[in-house]
């Protein structure tokens, strides 16, 4: 049995390989599926893509992750925001074939790079990566998504509108209410009955449309597209170098949410499982997604926000999730009634689970007693945090790296050629 499997972290309610009672398993489940709902679905609704097939992807996607991880990794796996551009390119131009073609391509990017560092290891990750790149990298990912949730709290559409900042408010403060004052199983769902309570509010504040959920059917078969069988594939060179190389900007991406895990957890999945087998989940996900129709998937913030506030790590819950997914995507009216949430009800609970990932940076920073009266320490947060929360993005050609994959790349590169002090401070 591996150190890792034989930790037992008992400072959170549900570890990894904690197995839940059946009635709170099937809630805690249901409450990370409604937590990425909102996201995974909107991918492929901008794009142009069936959500029932992305939906089902992620699940099935989720499933192979935690395979290949070993059972290890409580991570879920949902549509990727950042091939949406070159994505609505492609759908104009060659449709969906195109798109499966690039997004088989990235899960391929991830296998080759996965099989790189299966041969030389992954030591160079504690080097690239120590607390002072870390800690900010995590505090980017939270509040770089920030904007997002206002947007969601505050817009109908493109204009402001004073109902959507109330109910985003108030189901934010019944969540905090939940998560402090409930007991027992229901202190364990305060996500999920934030979205309910918040949902019902929404309801009385009329930004509920429940025509899609009396028009859709009970049974609705997802729209799958499958080479050979509902098209005929061609080689599309150019969807594959678009999307190709964004492999490596939701890379860093991939990375900053298993920093995350790591301290949540108290492990460290870089080395076991291993970062080969966490890039191998990731990349196999995509190619599944590929296959059935779907958009390129990664890892989710929002999951990982639900895991830090309710700390119930257990693999069961996520791959419960995965499977209420699956489902869902093949019931026409869950699916509906989900889709029909108001973005002001998903604003409201994510203001906590954005703000607690990046409160979990700054817990990186504060337990590993990170100076800041070293100059190379402050220079290197504040570029990091300045650009990767402004989305200083960097645009060549058709490729776009957002601001938290350049915010990474500096981060390292300015930990490695830094001194160790500065001049006036020898």
């Amino acid at each position: 049995m591996s150190k890792q499997t034989a930790f037992h972290n008992d400072d959170v309610v549900l570890d990894i390989h904690d197995r839940p009672k059946l009635g709170s398993w099937l809630g805690l489940s249901i409450q990370h599926l409604f937590s990425m709902f909102g996201s995974t679905v909107l991918v492929p609704i901008l794009v142009g893509l069936n959500p029932g097939i992305a939906l089902f992807s992620s699940g099935v996607g989720t499933l192979m992750y935690i395979l290949i991880t070993r059972h290890k990794i409580p991570a879920y796996m949902g549509s990727s925001f950042s091939f949406i551009v070159v994505m609505q390119s492609l759908m104009k131009t060659a449709g969906y074939p195109a798109i499966a073609q690039g997004t088989i391509a990235v899960g391929c990017v991830y296998l080759l790079v996965s099989l790189l560092v299966t041969l030389i290891g992954s030591s160079w990750i504690d080097k690239a990566l120590p607390p002072i790149v870390v800690g900010p990298i995590v505090m980017v990912i939270g509040l770089s998504l920030a904007s997002t949730a206002a947007k969601d709290a505050t817009m109908n559409g493109t204009h402001y509108d004073l109902r959507f900042f109330a109910v985003a408010m108030l189901t934010m403060i019944l969540t905090v209410i939940f998560n402090m004052y409930l007991r027992g199983f229901m202190s364990l769902v305060p996500i999920l009955l934030g979205i309910v309570c918040g949902y019902l509010i929404a309801v009385l504040f009329g930004v509920v449309n429940f025509a899609p959920v009396i028009a859709a059917p009970w049974f609705a078969m997802p729209d799958f597209q499958i080479p050979f069988l509902t098209y005929h594939p061609g080689i599309y060179w150019g969807a594959i170098l678009s999307m190709a190389p964004i492999a490596f900007v939701t890379m860093s991406e991939h990375m900053g949410h298993i920093m995350v895990l790591n301290k949540l957890t108290k492990r460290n999945f870089f080395k076991d499982p291993g970062l080969n087998h966490t890039l191998a989940g990731d990349g196999t996900a995509s190619i599944i997604a590929g296959f059935v129709g779907g958009p390129p998937v990664t890892s989710y913030g929002e999951n990982i926000g639900v895991l830090a506030i309710t700390r119930v790590h257990s693999i069961y819950v996520l791959g419960g999730a995965a499977l209420f997914a699956i489902i869902f995507s093949f019931v026409g009216k869950l699916s509906a009634l989900i889709q029909s949430i108001p973005s002001p009800v998903i604003g409201g609970v994510s203001f906590l689970l954005f703000g607690v990932i990046a409160s979990s940076g700054m817990r990186i920073l504060i337990d590993n007693q990170v100076d800041f009266n070293q100059k190379r320490n402050l220079m290197i947060a504040s570029a990091v945090l300045v650009i990767g929360i402004g989305n200083a993005y960097l645009q060549l050609g058709t490729f776009q790296f957002s601001g938290l994959a350049v915010a990474t790349v500096l981060g390292i590169l300015m930990n490695l050629i830094l001194p160790k002090a500065a001049v006036n401070e020898q």
